[in-house]
């Protein structure tokens, strides 16, 4: 697209299938690679990820033709068959679904760069569950909490 200039800037969130912790430290820096091949293959520029073992956090600078849904499925789809061909988990891995994405300027990046590499501590203060209500209602994204998540069956 000529003479097509965008910031786009968005965060993506995503959980495990029943927000179980199958997603092993030592693992977790090849899924990083794993999913950051994904994202450059589509075009696309990534500014920050981390894994947590339910959830993933992806920051990425995205380009005007990129389909949101389309990026975030190959994403879950390609880590998805990724992690079962390796069988890093017994049975069948999955992430749930659905997913969050926020937007931000570009003044924002430092903060939410930091903020998605300092997952770690900042679970140890909060759950998933409720750092993903707050992400909703700080944006003001009409939910319902009962939905957010899929129970385990």
């Amino acid at each position: 697209m000529a003479n097509t200039y965008t910031q786009i800037y968005i965060q993506i969130v995503f959980a495990v299938e029943g927000r179980q912790n199958l997603i092993q430290p030592e693992r977790k820096e090849e899924l990083h690679r794993y999913i950051t091949g994904i994202i450059t293959k589509q075009k696309q520029k990534l500014l920050a990820i981390h894994c947590m073992p339910d959830h993933t956090h992806i920051l990425i600078g995205m380009k005007p033709d990129c389909c949101l849904s389309d990026l975030v499925g190959d994403i879950k789809t390609g880590s998805t068959n990724h992690i079962n061909r390796n069988r890093w988990v017994m049975g069948r891995f999955s992430w749930q679904e659905g997913f969050g994405a926020f937007s931000y300027g570009h003044s924002q990046l430092g903060t939410i760069i930091r903020y998605i590499q300092n997952q770690e501590r900042h679970h140890a203060r909060r759950t998933f569950r409720e750092e993903y209500v707050e992400f909703l209602d700080k944006f003001e994204v009409p939910h319902d909490e009962r939905y957010i998540f899929k129970p385990i069956e």
